[in-house]
């Protein structure tokens, strides 16, 4: 059998396995956005302006156990970030640099977990809806050269079942894509906000020495 042959008989099938394979598309796409949603929303919350304030407060009379306080009871990567680097002070400020941006490469693969399903979706799922209404339509025209009496009505019924595996196609594509913009957005907004509470921490322990980070917090308080 020859390769046109061959290639010809597996058009032949048509659009409906493609229709399938996007409704199983469309399934994992859900479940990502599902199990993202969830998971960034239970990162909490890291009030940047209040805690932020405590912090400066704490780090420049040199009461580093109060800076740990403030912000372990906060939660979020901030925090996260933030208590890498409060562990390092008075080991000096490359320290502190590395203990936060190791710990921010850990916390970006966590919150970009998944997402690329979501991109590779958003931008493929047309092509596969494509793919499946051209399978549908060279099907239509085979059909039609085997029923020469049906005419135009029997190809023009066939290209209408095929053009379905474009919106379908279009439909798993366009949440995942508004999905997509919508989780990248909030990723980016949560690692500029690490970014500026590194900076702070790095700015505010610059003059602290190890004595001083290891000295307990002054009696009565903070």
């Amino acid at each position: 059998m020859r390769l046109t042959d061959r290639i010809l008989s597996f058009t032949l099938l048509g659009s409906e396995w493609v229709l399938w394979l996007l409704i199983a598309l469309s399934v994992v796409s859900v479940a990502v956005m599902v199990e993202r949603g969830f998971f960034l929303s239970a990162s909490g919350k890291f009030d940047f302006e209040a805690i932020g304030k405590d912090l400066l407060r704490f780090l420049r009379d040199g009461n580093v156990a109060g800076a740990r306080r403030a912000v372990a009871s906060a939660r979020g990567p901030e925090s996260q970030v933030a208590a890498a680097g409060l562990d390092q002070v008075g080991r000096g400020t490359d320290a502190i640099s590395e203990a936060m941006a190791s710990t921010k490469s850990r916390i970006r693969l966590d919150l970009e977990r998944n997402l690329g399903i979501l991109g590779t979706l958003g931008n493929n799922a047309p092509f596969i809806g494509l793919f499946g209404t051209v399978l549908g339509i060279i099907k239509a025209f085979a059909d039609l050269s085997h029923n020469q009496g049906g005419g135009a009505a029997t190809v023009m019924s066939g290209i209408s079942a095929a053009l379905v595996a474009t919106a379908v196609g279009l439909m798993v594509a366009i949440p995942a894509v508004v999905a997509f913009n919508f989780f990248q957005t909030k990723v980016r907004r949560t690692l500029g906000r690490v970014d500026a509470v590194a900076h702070m921490i790095l700015s505010a322990t610059s003059g602290i020495k190890t004595e001083d980070a290891e000295a307990p917090a002054p009696a009565g308080g903070e």
